[in-house]
């Protein structure tokens, strides 16, 4: 029986529409496409003119339509989202930004990874999700699935793309997930059902996996023919996040691009540009273990990814990606700001001079860099930063030496790829550095690698070293490496630089501490909690404290019950004495490691035992549960009655630091612009940091500013209102920056000045005024418990963005009175005269301590001035050093002069302080006397012997001063070294005597 046709706001009411003689239905009778106002009619009528002339509006779509029914991007977009929403009851959710929020091992997004490992916080509205569909952004650039060095090859692989997802939290499975997207793409995409191929895991005997058999009978239900379903191996079949994690089977959906009623299965993930991957479902059922086993999720999940770009290629019947509508007009925009020929589609040989392939690198890589430089990453050395360095040099790089394209090429098309972006202005200035920066580099490569080539034997591989220096020295990312060498025919000697890599990986990489057990619950105690109804833990006590009398804080003890030890990755009843454990409770006053503050520290200790000490290392929350990491003194049990005492200094530093933090945030945002944004803080007991955007350097009279607007908020006293509120009426608060779904609810709200129920009345600008954030850490009842604030550091991470690290409290007063002392010491440094030779010397290593500024803590902008007077300082000491020193030098000759009369050879020693007057000396006696080759000693302190010479150029090139300054400073046990004309070294005094006869003697032999 025949569904219902359903009504859409706005439309007229829907009714079959009947094949168009172009377009043949590929829909079973009486099943309906999803109606939707963005869809198009079959015979390639807009839907609004085929609504408008009483036909039903419906989607009837076909390969072998006209170009002029083509449906834009937008529109397929559109209907995907529609279908789940409207049909199939998810929720449509916007897209996560591709920066990651908190979790290092990714480097761009998986939005719902704590859903999957079960951290989320039951309280949060991203628990609450059973059922998602959206359009996510996607870099595919880094880590283990990475597109990188494919882009440009082909015509399909991309760095950026649109991921359409629709995703299950222990919801439906396979059978739901497979028949809604059979559904969607035959019925409402229309797409040739012969035309679809479908592959599903074929097992793994070493991992002990069998074939996925549950998941092919599902396809052969929906009627898909036995020979279009395809069993594939695990590296084709077996989808995994990262090493560790949530892993599962998966079943990927192809569409050959040719049909003709042909069969393709022989083509199914062989590479092959006509038979392409569109959908990948991914059944999340398994955990990938530290030590490599899979082990069963407690609860199944679907997250399944299809790429727009692919999709939309079908939809409008071409061959490449590159040739929709989401690439032509930025292929069009490459053609007029290059001097290459038009885009073509080639690939492979035909693609003479790789100008095809540049095309499609240069468009790719634009869209990457527009999108992740929107959303906070930009070009830098580390993690994401990195890879997207690496992604905008391989694009300067064709465009420059391929595409023949003037400076400034990439920065041009940022207005093709975002119509209307309000940091439109900022992309082009990012890129814009960064291709400049990198221009100079790339033509110095160019000319090592061809400097190289011409000095290698035939058939030998490019050395490592020399790849190793351009990707450690100059920048140049390794796949670029990679492309200029196989452009000329030549190979990287890739052993030997994966030895480099791993050399350089030893040296850099921390050392771990021994005995260091992992107490974070993994997915699999988190379901064994949640099955025995053990309860989250209680965590508001540790916001009950409060000021007492003379301005002290008063912390109140908590009793709480040990509900479960975590140890080993298992849940146990009892630990015994010795052992490192986690400790799981029924409440709790510790502050657990989150929203950048660092966890409390402490103790707990048994009531009725108060001799035993139970010490608390660190907290951690997970999935709403907090768990305390303890070496257990004694046997700790299930039940347990304890006492819980928080480390009260370190709390207070701590409360002290993150209060200090939204100020600084606030004056930072005063002083910068209301555009200042934070990208990233770290509260400890001893100091905060704090990251933010900014467009440019900070300056001094900047970092002043901000300092003294914290001290006046400090000075104001302003009370510190704190209260939980519901997440919907959070998200009214004016100024307030972007709620996530990671916030629990209700959510607490930290306001200083105004009291929260101000901040929340309607049309309230209040949080315009002062420092209004969400935030789950504790904090001081009054601003004034700061007492100072001090910046200590200030510069720039990556391009557009600064990180500042201030100390709060007694630790600033004390940076400020070594502040006072550095000061003085400059004042007495800027009043010397270094009139004479030792006080100028004296003064030159007074400056020469400049590190001691750069090291010590002070107000930043502090150090900057002082680093500014002492470098002014430096250049006038070195001038006056050079001035003496030519004095000294000049009377040191003349007195050589008289002595030996312009004799052919001279050799002697002279007293001098250091071997720059000692070179002097000979370079004044040989411009006095041009037919002289000059050697001169001078015995220091310390019992060496410096050694300085040069040879007249009547003498080369049979006479080498190099050679002779070596001869000399052997006899002396000391080396040397130089040039034909001069060199200089150094000894041992106790062979100075022979030294000076085997300094005449060969001078003889070469005269």
């Amino acid at each position: 029986m025949a569904r219902p046709l359903p009504t859409v706001p706005g439309l007229p009411a829907l009714r079959p529409c009947s094949p168009c003689p172009a377009s043949p239905s590929h829909r079973p009778s009486g099943r309906p496409a999803l109606p939707s106002a963005v869809e198009r009619h079959g015979c390639g009528r807009p839907a609004a003119a085929a609504a408008a002339a009483g036909g039903a509006v419906v989607w009837c779509c076909s390969p072998r339509r006209g170009a002029a029914s083509c449906p834009p991007a937008g529109q397929v977009r559109a209907a995907f989202l529609r279908f789940f929403e409207e049909r199939h009851g998810h929720r449509r959710l916007p897209s996560a930004p591709v920066r990651p929020r908190g979790d290092p091992r990714l480097l761009f997004v998986n939005a719902f990874k704590p859903i999957f490992l079960g951290t989320v916080h039951p309280r949060s509205e991203l628990a609450q999700h059973r059922r998602v569909v959206n359009s996510q952004k996607c870099v595919r650039a880094g880590g283990k699935h990475n597109d990188l060095e494919d882009v440009g090859r082909d015509t399909y692989h991309h760095t950026f793309f649109e991921m359409l997802g629709n995703w299950s939290f222990g919801d439906y499975f396979k059978e739901e997930a497979c028949s809604m997207a059979w559904e969607l793409l035959t019925e409402v995409y229309e797409i040739p059902r012969d035309r679809l191929y479908v592959t599903y895991f074929g097992g793994d005997p070493s991992l002990g996996l069998s074939a996925d058999e549950e998941c092919r009978d599902v396809w052969l239900r929906l009627g898909v023919p036995a020979s279009h379903v395809l069993p594939f191996p695990l590296k084709d079949n077996f989808w995994e996040m990262g090493d560790t994690g949530p892993c599962g089977p998966c079943t990927e959906i192809h569409y050959d691009h040719v049909g003709g009623g042909r069969n393709a299965a022989a083509l199914v993930n062989q590479g092959s540009p006509d038979v392409v991957e569109i959908w990948n479902l991914v059944f999340m059922q398994y955990s990938r273990e530290v030590e490599g086993n899979l082990l069963p999720l407690p609860q199944h999940h679907v997250d399944t990814g299809m790429g727009l770009e692919r999709l939309v290629t079908i939809l409008q019947n071409k061959r490449s990606n590159y040739d929709t509508d989401l690439f032509t007009p930025i292929l069009d925009a490459i053609h007029k700001g290059c001097r290459a020929p038009r885009y073509q589609g080639l690939v492979g040989d035909a693609d003479v001079g790789r100008v095809n392939m540049a095309y499609r690198v240069v468009a790719d890589h634009v869209r990457t860099l527009c999108v992740c430089i929107t959303d906070g990453i930009y070009p830098g050395f580390s993690g994401a930063e990195l890879v997207l360095r690496r992604i905008l040099r391989r694009a300067v790089r064709f465009c420059s030496e391929v595409l023949q394209a003037p400076p400034g090429l990439l920065a041009s098309l940022v207005p093709t790829v975002v119509e209307v972006l309000v940091s439109k202005t900022a992309i082009k200035d990012i890129i814009n550095e960064n291709e400049t920066a990198f221009l100079s580099s790339l033509e110095r490569g160019r000319h090592i690698i061809e400097r190289t080539v011409q000095q290698m034997e035939p058939s030998t591989n490019f050395p490592a070293e020399v790849a190793w220096s351009l990707y450690g020295s100059l920048g140049f990312p390794l796949d670029l490496i990679d492309l200029m060498l196989e452009e000329k025919g030549i190979s990287l000697d890739s052993a030997a630089f994966n030895e480099l890599v791993l050399e350089d990986a030893k040296i850099r990489q921390p050392v771990r501490q021994a005995g260091n057990t992992n107490t974070h619950l993994d997915v699999h105690s988190l379901a064994q909690l949640r099955s025995s109804n053990v309860p989250a833990t209680d965590d508001s006590p540790k916001y009950a404290y409060t000021l007492g009398q003379h301005g002290h804080y008063e912390f109140s003890p908590c009793q709480a019950t040990v509900l479960m030890l975590y140890r080993d990755q298992s849940l146990h009843k009892e630990v015994g004495a010795g052992q490192r454990c986690g400790v799981i409770l029924d409440r709790t006053n510790f502050y657990a490691e989150q929203g950048g503050q660092d966890s409390d520290q402490g103790y707990m200790i048994r009531l009725g035992q108060q001799d035993v000490l139970f010490p608390v290392e660190s907290v951690h929350l997970c999935g709403g549960y907090v768990i305390h990491e303890v070496t257990a003194v004694e046997t700790l049990r299930a039940g347990d009655q304890m006492q819980l005492f928080v480390d009260e200094a370190q709390r207070l530093a701590c409360m002290t630091n993150h209060t200090a933090t939204h100020l600084l945030n606030f004056a930072l945002r005063h002083v910068l612009g209301d555009s200042t944004e934070q990208r990233g803080s770290h509260v400890t007991a001893e100091r905060l940091r704090f990251d933010f955007d900014t467009k440019g350097h900070v300056t001094v009279e900047q970092l002043q500013q901000v300092e003294q607007v914290v001290q006046d908020l400090i000075k104001k006293n302003e009370v510190v209102h704190m209260a939980e509120v519901p997440l919907t009426l959070a998200r009214r608060v004016q100024g307030l920056r972007a709620v996530d779904e990671g916030y629990p609810d209700p959510v607490r709200i930290v306001s200083l000045g105004v009291p929260v129920e101000s901040v929340l009345t309607c049309d309230s600008e209040a949080a315009m005024q002062t420092s209004v954030e969400l935030c789950c850490g504790t904090h001081l009842l009054q601003t004034g418990s700061v007492e100072d604030l001090a910046i200590i550091s200030e510069r720039q991470l990556v391009k557009g963005i600064s990180r500042v690290i201030a100390v709060t409290g007694g630790q600033a007063k004390q940076v400020r009175k070594r502040e006072l002392r550095l000061l003085s010491c400059e004042d007495n440094a800027r009043r010397t005269k270094p009139s004479r030779f030792l006080a100028a010397h004296e003064l030159e290593q007074d400056l020469g301590r400049g590190h001691v500024v750069a090291s010590t803590a002070m107000p930043q902008w502090q150090r900057k001035e002082l680093q500014t007077i002492l470098k002014a300082l430096q250049r006038t000491a070195n001038t006056a050093i050079k001035k003496l020193e030519l004095q000294q030098a000049e009377k040191k000759a003349q007195v050589l002069l008289a002595k030996y009369c312009n004799q052919p050879v001279i050799i002697d020693t002279v007293p001098a302080d250091s071997l720059s007057i000692l070179m002097k000396v000979v370079n004044q006696l040989c411009d006095k006397s041009p037919g002289s080759s000059v050697l001169l000693l001078s015995p220091q302190a310390s019992g060496e012997v410096l050694c300085a010479c040069q040879v007249s150029k009547n003498c080369l090139p049979a006479f080498s001063a190099a050679d002779w300054a070596m001869a000399v400073c052997t006899q002396m046990e000391g080396k040397a070294g130089g040039s034909p004309v001069v060199a200089k070294g150094s000894g041992n005094a106790k062979g100075m005597q022979g030294a000076l006869t085997t300094a005449l003697e060969f001078a003889q032999s070469k005269l």
